[in-house]
């Protein structure tokens, strides 16, 4: 186990604009090299000539990005997962077996870069909160610094190409994770995310595509990446997710005015039983740290002092425990490290 990997991502920070509901903010841009074949058609001699070229770009890049490569065969498995549950690496990259797969990082751990995934590379800046533009100028800048050394596959009237064509075009990709306990809870959530597919955005779980929305997480993107710029994809983003925060922030409103004391007792509950729990699974926990979360947020209970919401989302999946704890644990034994790690971020005690 690397010990590298168990420290937070600066998107944990918990601090920005919109914060209390926005997480975090990402721009992804998938690239390809050009007469390579897409990842899923390489054969074994082009995909390590694929890494080995790229290992060697980073290293030559100008001084300021210290990105750091790890080849996933030389990463070990529960680090891998690790990486995932960070977010700074999609549950398809590490599908076994991982040969010829690859991932850079910076040190702060906003910048990502995941190398024979669905494509040759895909770039990825996640940044705290609603911070959208300042994620793609970071990505831009990264990509014009790559693009320097690397011949990127690009049609006139197609854009960059891609192995998926709903990712033609600028190649992006721009979400925005969001917690909206709100608008679960008044079952708005459906009806607001129906309207999402009409403006060309899809609502996705805690880890994307494929996944369950659990805490009430979720990533709000763009649907498709052709026919529109880089900065107008952005703008729309950043429209839709101020609309879905008015949301949140009304529907929250309407659960204090409308609900107060059932409220009240439900987040007392959730946070009596955070504070005192003696085992909590992961699932479990995110559900009620979400409900604490909430009401933190409107002054119901105390906020947390130590760690954010993010951080502590992070904090008790099951790689991060383990890699915390420096060995592999037993489910039992993982869910009584989270509960007494959460009694410490709660109340400062490990009771």
């Amino acid at each position: 186990m690397n010990p590298e990997f168990g420290r937070f991502s600066r998107w944990m920070e918990g601090k920005g604009p919109d914060s209390d509901i926005v997480l975090s903010a990402r721009v992804r841009l998938a690239r390809n090299l050009r007469q390579l074949p897409f990842p899923h058609r390489l054969d074994e001699g082009q995909a390590e000539t694929t890494l080995a070229r790229l290992q060697e770009t980073f290293a030559a890049l100008e001084e300021g990005w210290h990105l750091r490569f790890h080849r996933l065969a030389e990463v070990a498995p529960l680090d891998r997962q690790v990486l995932v549950e960070k977010h700074l690496i999609s549950p398809q990259l590490v599908q076994e077996p991982v040969r010829f797969q690859a991932v850079a990082i910076d040190p702060g751990e906003s910048i990502s870069i995941m190398i024979n995934e669905e494509d040759h590379l895909r770039i990825q800046v996640v940044l705290p909160a609603l911070s959208l533009n300042e994620a793609w100028q970071v990505a831009d800048r990264l990509d014009d610094a790559l693009e320097e050394h690397l011949d990127f596959a690009f049609d006139a009237r197609w854009g960059y190409l891609t192995a998926c064509p709903t990712n033609l075009g600028t190649g992006m990709r721009a979400s925005v994770m969001v917690h909206l306990p709100g608008l679960v809870l008044t079952r708005q959530v459906a009806q607001v995310f129906t309207t999402l597919s009409q403006v060309g955005m899809v609502a996705r779980g805690l880890y994307g595509e494929g996944t369950d929305a659990l805490g009430n997480i979720f990533q709000i993107s763009n649907q498709v990446s052709l026919g529109l710029s880089e900065e107008e994809f952005l703008h729309n983003l950043a429209v839709v997710a101020q609309q879905i925060v008015g949301s949140e922030r009304h529907a929250r409103q309407h659960l204090r005015q409308e609900a107060g004391i059932r409220l009240a007792d439900r987040v007392a509950r959730a946070y009596g039983i955070l504070t005192h729990a003696k085992i909590l699974t992961s699932e479990e926990a995110l559900r009620l740290l979400s409900e604490v979360k909430l009401g933190a947020d409107l002054g119901i209970v105390p906020a947390p002092s130590r760690a954010s919401f993010a951080q502590l989302a992070v904090l008790t999946q099951p790689g991060f425990l383990q890699l915390r704890a420096g060995r592999a644990l037993s489910p039992l034994e993982r869910d009584e490290l989270r509960a007494r790690l959460i009694r410490e971020q709660l109340v400062g005690e490990a009771a």
